[in-house]
């Protein structure tokens, strides 16, 4: 074989040893390779692609609310043997049109802080009911009040009483779904206590209206001041939340329960996997809630996964202790499916749970008629493309509850069962379009081709590194010819051609006396063509040239058969 040749095995052999070498390292980085790539670009600036959608979001966004209407409150005391009714009404569907504004740029530590706004308006069309349409709910405001004569003092307690006797103050409220939700409504305990206030010069009162969700409507402060990492320095880091109202911890709840950190539902991490579980800030809640994943889903032909709410984003020390035991109000800890959020709504009684008690321990549903949950209706759940992070389809929300419970005190109060009163719940959903969809479904195509690409260098590699070997072993098991079984049994002698200087010469060679070898002269025109057997002793070994010359022709020693090329050995 020439040199040649040889040069072109090693080149070979090179190739297939780099193809296989970049098909590991592209198969163990490739994701993270990806990941850097696509974070330059989408890193979260004032010139990135992903700013102008996250500002003002380009989907239609519909916020729907649910008010339930107590329909039988007369019958609420102990001994009555009725359990209070309640009647779902709506959805009442708004419009919401969002906006980030106040926008602040921290480039030390690649974060932005902004405040949400939001004004919504209302679908009549999409809407079941009417802005006009009366509900009767509790009526939270007196019964606050009532709570504090339980540690009030002589003075605060008989002001409070009276305070409620004068107004005639009811167990419950009936106003209008308009007022009850964004518009509020005036009551006479908030406008004594806000009139005191500017009296004394002091804020006792948040608000001057009552109302679930007032003042949200075009209100810049109703979520708070968020701060968020930008995902400059990581991509993995991108719309994470780093701060609340400046604070990591939200004070609400002790340990890490109260900690800031989670998605605000725009971005969450990439690279996702069922075994991995996301979290989304909610400040109505004061807390992060942890989703876990659930499924695998298509959204327009894209392949995502959902992560849902479980039973471990309502519990309170019961099935999770050691994630959920600080969720407990003063080591108290309620029923499974209630959540004590007071602390983050003025020291109410206010409890968070999944709409119509949903995973929520039997008793709470028990103790009330109409409620009915359901999966399809009230999980809470964020489907998301797993390689970008990429929300694809949001559903589901929080129900508010209120704890009525007996105040000895106040004579309304005094003989009523405690119970977890349902008020109301809304959910925001939004599902990305067709369009939106197939620039998504560019993601996890890229990474397809990079693996693919992947599986290509390492085939090419492989063959490459086999190639002759697996040619010399074919050609070895199956070739009948005795000359090409002894060339591919023949060690690798690369950058030579024919035998070394240094090798032993035919006439070097000596033999036992005692073997015994058959030469046959091979030729491929007639096959056999001469046959000797001879048995050599030590004397017959001759060393002239001539001699070796002659002992290649039909007889010679097996050691020479490298310098006869014509010629084959059998040992037997």
């Amino acid at each position: 074989m020439t040199s040649r040749h040889y040069m072109w095995r090693l080149a070979i052999l090179a190739l297939g040893f780099c193809s296989i070498a970049a098909g590991v390292y592209l198969f163990r980085n490739w994701i993270d390779i990806f990941t850097r790539m696509r974070g330059k670009e989408m890193a979260l600036s004032p010139t990135s692609r992903a700013y102008d959608g996250w500002k003002i979001s380009p989907l239609p966004l519909d916020f729907d609310v649910y008010l339930f209407n107590w329909t039988n409150p007369e019958d609420f005391y102990v001994g009555s043997g009725k359990k209070p009714r309640f009647e779902q009404l709506g959805p009442y569907r708004f419009r919401e049109k969002p906006d980030k504004v106040d926008i602040a740029w921290h480039n030390q530590n690649s974060s932005i802080s902004f405040r949400k706004k939001a004004f919504f308006f209302f679908d009549a069309e999409g809407s079941n009911g009417t802005l006009e349409d009366n509900i009767t709910t509790v009526n939270t405001v007196a019964h606050a009040a009532a709570l504090r004569t339980r540690v009030a003092n002589f003075f605060e307690t008989f002001a409070i009483k009276s305070a409620l006797a004068v107004s005639e103050q009811r167990l419950t409220e009936t106003k209008t779904a308009r007022e009850w939700m964004f518009d509020g409504y005036d009551h006479p305990l908030v406008s004594t206590m806000v009139t005191v206030g500017k009296m004394f010069q002091v804020s006792l009162v948040p608000y001057d209206r009552v109302g679930f969700l007032y003042p949200r409507n075009g209100s810049a402060d109703f979520e708070g001041y968020l701060n968020m990492y930008t995902g400059a320095d990581d991509i993995r880091k991108m719309g994470q939340l780093y701060a609340w109202n400046n604070k990591t911890h939200t004070g609400a709840f002790d340990g890490e329960c109260g900690n800031v950190y989670g998605s605000m539902g725009e971005f969450f991490p990439p690279n996702l996997t069922p075994k991995d579980h996301v979290s989304m800030f909610l400040p109505n809640l004061c807390r992060a809630v942890p989703l876990d994943y659930t499924e695998t889903v298509s959204v327009h032909g894209v392949t995502a996964f959902k992560f849902s709410g479980t039973e471990r984003a309502v519990d309170n020390g019961t099935l999770y202790p050691e994630e959920t035991s600080c969720l407990c109000d003063n080591d108290t800890c309620g029923p499974v499916g209630v959540i004590y959020v007071g602390r983050c709504h003025h020291n109410t009684s206010l409890y968070m749970s999944y709409p119509h008690f949903y995973k929520a321990d039997p008793s709470l549903l028990d103790a009330v008629e109409g409620l009915q949950p359901e999966k399809e209706k009230h999980e809470f759940f964020m489907t998301l493309e797993p390689n970008a992070g990429v929300p694809m389809d949001v559903g589901g929300g929080f129900q508010a509850n209120y704890l009525l419970e007996p105040v000895q005190q106040v004579k309304i109060y005094q003989n009523i069962p405690r119970t977890f009163i349902p008020m109301m719940w809304a959910e925001e959903r939004v599902r990305v379009t067709e369009e939106i969809a197939a620039d998504i479904k560019l993601v996890p195509l890229i990474v397809l081709l990079g693996q693919i690409f992947t599986g290509v260098l390492l085939a090419v590699g492989l063959i490459c590194v086999c190639w002759y070997p697996t040619r010399l072993f074919a050609r070895f098991c199956h070739s009948d010819d005795p000359k090409d079984k002894m060339i591919a049994l023949k060690p690798l002698a690369f950058g030579t051609n024919g035998p070394s200087a240094s090798a032993p010469t035919c006439c070097q060679s000596t033999l036992n006396p005692n073997v015994g070898v058959r030469l046959l002269d091979y030729r491929r025109s007639s096959g056999v063509a001469n046959t000797a057997v001879a048995k050599y002793d030590d004397d017959d070994v001759e060393s002239n040239s001539s001699e070796c010359s002659n002992s290649c022709g039909t007889e010679r020693l097996i050691n020479d058969s490298a310098q006869c090329p014509s010629t084959n050995v059998i040992i037997r």
